[in-house]
């Protein structure tokens, strides 16, 4: 087994660790937060209760056909009242203008929680720490496994600190342990959603994109099983397999490594978020090192270089850093949703 080595501010990858491995196989839930869970006007929606079984309609037959026929037209006629009568209540609670005042006010709420976050992880995020705090998103999220659907975006990762494949995320977690302080003496957040939303920003104080993230995620009270993350050494057809085991796409896999191009990895400007990774891996620096060990990327990073399907993701997002950005957005939102547990669910 290969040492450990440094992505970001340390040297484990943010994608792979460097002591597990998978043999599992499932097909992918993802849980994310259902429309249930969004919308309040949903939930009143859904308090509309339907007739009790006290109410059915007892519809004497007989042999007759003009007697059956008149029976079937009761029914019919019956049904289409009380499913109005049903409906008629959820009507009226939509177009009652204290119940609308109520949903916008909980918006609001949502709306200024999310923004505090932001503003108070802002206040201890900088370029230079910014790799190490998005190390720590993948390494939370990262330990998802379908098969029992443990594991995932839920904050665990403060029980895991001392594991071989978590080296130096003590730091991180310390610098927004402080954001979080600020934000619990206001309004209690989870881990989870703290780990998200400041991951989210480590990329946009880089120069990488805006990705709003949504929140309610619960915590974990305890750590997740261990030899959960990929390893660094695995091979691209033993890393997409690992990804899609996580419910996760060979696109996703591509994208979310191209989170490597902060760091100091010799992808670039170490504190700046662009298309780099994937100008580097065309290039493929390695193969002129002489038989002498690779400064640049971890062995899971060139592994992608030498795969067919990786490498026209590779080209594309080395021609073109707005489809990257755009793809990485909806890979990141995929990874903090996956496996997370929600308020109201």
């Amino acid at each position: 087994m290969m040492p450990l080595t440094t992505l970001f501010d340390f040297n484990p990858s943010p994608l792979c660790s460097a002591s597990s491995s998978y043999s599992r196989s499932s097909q992918f839930k993802f849980n994310s937060p259902s429309v249930s869970q969004r919308s309040l006007l949903t939930t009143v929606e859904s308090r509309a209760s339907t007739p009790r079984a006290s109410t059915r309609i007892a519809i004497a037959t007989n042999n007759n056909d003009s007697g059956s026929a008149r029976n079937r037209f009761c029914v019919s006629s019956r049904r289409r009242a009380l499913a109005f009568v049903a409906t008629l209540p959820t009507i009226l609670l939509l177009n009652e203008p204290s119940l609308k005042g109520f949903v916008a006010k909980a918006d609001g709420l949502a709306t200024s929680e999310y923004l505090l976050m932001k503003e108070e992880v802002r206040k201890v995020l900088s370029k230079g720490n910014a790799a190490g705090v998005l190390r720590l998103v993948f390494h939370d999220a990262g330990t998802f496994d379908m098969d029992d659907n443990s594991g995932g975006m839920n904050g665990s990762i403060v029980y895991e600190l001392d594991r071989p494949e978590n080296v130096g995320l003590k730091k991180p977690v310390k610098i927004l342990d402080k954001a979080k302080t600020e934000v619990d003496a206001i309004r209690p957040a989870s881990w989870a959603d703290m780990i998200a939303v400041a991951g989210a920003e480590a990329v946009s104080v880089c120069g990488g994109p805006t990705i709003p993230v949504p929140l309610g995620r619960l915590d974990s009270m305890e750590p997740d099983p261990e030899g959960k993350l990929p390893q660094e050494s695995l091979d691209a057809p033993s890393l997409k397999q690992c990804f899609q085991r996580k419910g996760l796409t060979t696109q996703d896999l591509v994208a979310l490594s191209g989170a490597h191009t902060v760091g100091n990895k010799g992808f670039g400007n170490p504190t700046v978020f662009d298309n780099a990774y994937f100008k580097i891996l065309l290039q493929k620096p390695w193969k002129s090192s002489g038989g002498m060990p690779s400064m640049i990327g971890l062995p899971s990073d060139r592994a992608l270089a030498d795969d067919d399907e990786c490498l026209r993701w590779i080209t594309k997002y080395a021609e073109s850093e707005n489809m990257f950005f755009e793809d990485f957005k909806t890979a990141y939102i995929k990874l903090v949703n996956s496996g997370a547990k929600w308020k109201n669910s």
